[in-house]
């Protein structure tokens, strides 16, 4: 058979067959959760109030912008509007685009204004397909990512099976369609699968220099497009920090890994014109420490192996120091206080002490900030995906240790096993990722595809199968095809058709009478320059269906808005009626609006109901129990005394009450 390098002409049809594959189930999971998508809500054929509804919580925020920007006479002013905003935020002028990660909603309304698609595709459908479609790119780049660590498109074929039977443990973008991570992920994966091509060993220097650039328009896109690109970063930082100190990566691999990071980053802080929360980030802290040290610490990886780990254990100590130190002191200077929230959860997550803190406390409360749910495990285990993942991540460990001991990796030495810096790189990725996914459920979406594409390396990965199968003395390229196939006929015959057809017949509606009515009569009955007071998720939603303004909103990363926040919830806690009043006019409310879900709370337990957190931060009952000091009424009560306002109270059925905020209120204590 006539070679061509290392190619054999049977492996063109067989490499464009696993092409055609990767593209065909990237279609397929784009369909799947556009039709779920659809059959949830019946979509097409709901009123478009009820569209923008459907947008729940923080998503009806970013898509708001999309809106407004389709709604300005022309981009220019859009841009500008976002730029001097003061909608958002009532008695405030703030920069969207600074404080908001919603470059995506920007690009895609100068986009669908561009291409000639007004007429038969409206504003809604273009947003959302473009979302749905980013599914495809993201089960593509898993794809490539297991073809590339496995030498075979087989591998792909089953990571991207195993992600889209496993739809609800890797994501949840059909009901969550504007979350920044919708958008993020995708390209988080597209950075990954660049990474892993740029680590092969015995890449040329043309290649090496296209995988570096996919590689920084993915990390610049995936920084772009989520607020928590600092934290994610991070954890890549480290991981390439760890494989840099075992020396599984060359020097000059890891110096340009460090600078595309930081290029990234100052690239985003450019664009957010000048947002100083990423110069305070603890990567950007990280990889000039890690730099700087590695510069002046030469021969960290020579000597026996008692030395090199004495020298090791005093590098980890300068570079973890220094990073401290540094971020220290940029905060200091800068005088950063956005992400304080963040470092107060973890420290409350962690249990050091106590707290009243409201923000940390409502976020401990959280079922999505919690530990991850036992029955997660059974799902994957019932799909067959945990077995063959958690087989192949013992077996690399104990491979990785023991090459990191011998020191076979540094100094050349030829021994029965070994392991690629692109393998080594994904296994400490998922080993990171996992632990961040056990301990915080939300990320558990970083974690589960990574999941899907490493248990597939797993099962058809020639060096796994050759360590196992060599132990066995039957090593054969047969065997390990026979295996393979085998493997992989339950999930593709026994789960995945089946279990597409049976989630794609489930027909639902969309149905929320409470709040179509509420939204209608704000937008009828009250002037446009009408502020508004509520909860950050209710708020979210009427800046979107009313474009009325609002006095806190769900995107939580700046200190001066949770402050105001917590005012504003006040409605809720043990406070006297003048004091809640003065709060209220102080951050500009005309409307508030009382939530029957919130007041009769039964989503959470005592203890982490909403004005059981005020009334801890409050001081009105003891840091470590729910009961009251002294016997009080409960908020509950405001719905019985709407005869002390000065105005009459509108009611919506039994969700909502909206109570009319005049600059001058005669009330008397109601709790």
């Amino acid at each position: 058979m006539t070679s061509v390098g290392d190619w054999t002409w049977w492996m063109v049809p067989w490499t464009a067959a696993g092409a055609t594959v990767a593209v065909a189930l990237g279609l397929l999971s784009c369909i799947y959760v556009a039709t779920l998508h659809e059959n949830d809500l019946w979509f097409s054929n709901i009123k478009e109030v009820e569209r923008e509804i459907s947008f729940r919580t923080e998503c009806g925020l970013y898509y708001s912008y999309y809106k407004q920007m389709l709604r300005a006479p022309s981009i220019q002013e859009g841009l500008l509007q976002l730029i001097q905003d003061n909608v958002t935020e009532s008695k405030r002028t703030i920069n969207i685009l600074q404080r908001m990660n919603i470059y995506q909603e920007v690009f895609l309304s100068i986009l669908y204004r561009l291409l000639p698609v007004q007429e038969y595709l409206e504003p809604i459908y273009f947003y959302i397909y473009t979302v749905f479609a980013l599914q495809a790119v993201y089960v593509i780049a898993l794809y490539i990512t297991s073809w590339l660590l496995s030498d075979s498109w087989l591998a792909g074929a089953l990571a991207a099976v195993w992600y889209i039977i496993n739809r609800v443990d890797t994501t949840r973008v059909e009901f969550t369609i504007s979350l920044r991570e919708n958008w993020s992920l995708p390209f988080f994966a597209l950075q990954v699968a660049s990474i892993t091509y740029y680590l092969r060993p015995q890449l040329k220097p043309l290649p090496q220099k296209v995988a570096l650039w996919l590689t920084f328009l993915s990390t610049l896109w995936f920084c772009l497009t989520w607020q928590f690109n600092q934290f994610i970063l991070l954890i890549q930082a480290l991981v390439v920090f760890a494989l840099d100190c075992l020396d599984f990566i060359e020097p000059r691999k890891v110096t340009l890994l460090y600078l595309v990071q930081v290029c990234s980053l100052l690239l985003v802080w450019l664009l957010q014109f000048c947002n100083t929360m990423i110069l305070g980030s603890l990567a950007l802290s990280f990889i000039i420490s890690v730099l700087f040290v590695k510069h002046f610490q030469t021969k960290l990886k020579t000597g026996g192996l008692m030395v090199r780990m004495g020298k090791l254990c005093v590098h980890v100590l300068l570079v973890l120091v220094m990073t401290f130190t540094i971020n220290y002191l940029t905060k200091k200077v800068l005088q950063l206080s956005s992400d304080e929230h963040i470092y107060k959860f973890i420290k409350a997550k962690l249990g050091l002490g106590l707290t009243r803190d409201f923000d940390a406390k409502l976020y401990l409360c959280e079922e999505a900030f919690g530990l991850l749910p036992l029955d997660t495990f059974e799902r994957l285990t019932t799909t067959l995906v945990l077995y063959p993942y958690l087989c192949a991540l013992a077996i690399l460990l104990v491979v990785l240790v023991a090459i990191s001991c011998s020191g076979a990796q540094s100094e050349g030495v030829e021994h029965r096993i070994h392991m690629r810096p692109d393998v080594a790189y994904n296994l400490l990725h998922t080993v990171l990722f996992g632990l961040l996914a056990l301990s915080t459920m939300r990320m558990k979406y970083l974690w589960t595809g990574h999941m899907c594409m490493f248990a597939a390396y797993g099962v058809c990965g020639r060096e796994l199968w050759g360590i196992c199968l060599g132990a066995l003395r039957c090593n054969t390229q047969t065997k390990v095809q026979i295996i393979t196939c085998s493997v992989m006929i339950y999930p593709l015959c026994s789960e995945f058709w089946p279990k597409i057809k049976e989630e794609v017949s489930e027909l639902r509606e969309f149905y929320d009478p409470d709040t179509v009515e509420l939204m209608t009569w704000i937008s009828s009955k009250t002037p446009s320059t009408a502020v508004f007071a509520g909860s950050m998720q209710l708020l979210a939603g009427i800046k979107l269906c009313t474009g009325r303004a609002l006095t806190n909103h769900p995107h939580y990363e700046d200190r001066a808005l949770r402050e105001r926040t917590q005012q504003v919830y006040q409605i809720y806690a043990r406070r006297a009626p003048e004091d809640v009043h003065r709060a209220l006019r102080a951050a500009g409310a005309d409307y508030v609006i009382l939530e029957d879900s919130i007041c009769y709370e039964r989503r959470h337990g005592r203890g982490c109901r909403l004005r059981d957190l005020l009334d801890v931060a409050n001081g009105h009952v003891g840091i470590s129990t729910t009961l009251p000091i002294t016997p009080t009424k409960r908020c509950p009560h405001l719905f019985a005394y709407h005869s002390l306002l000065t105005n009459t109270v509108q009611v919506f059925s039994s969700s909502y009450s909206l109570l009319y905020s005049p600059k001058k209120m005669a009330l008397n204590r109601c709790m």
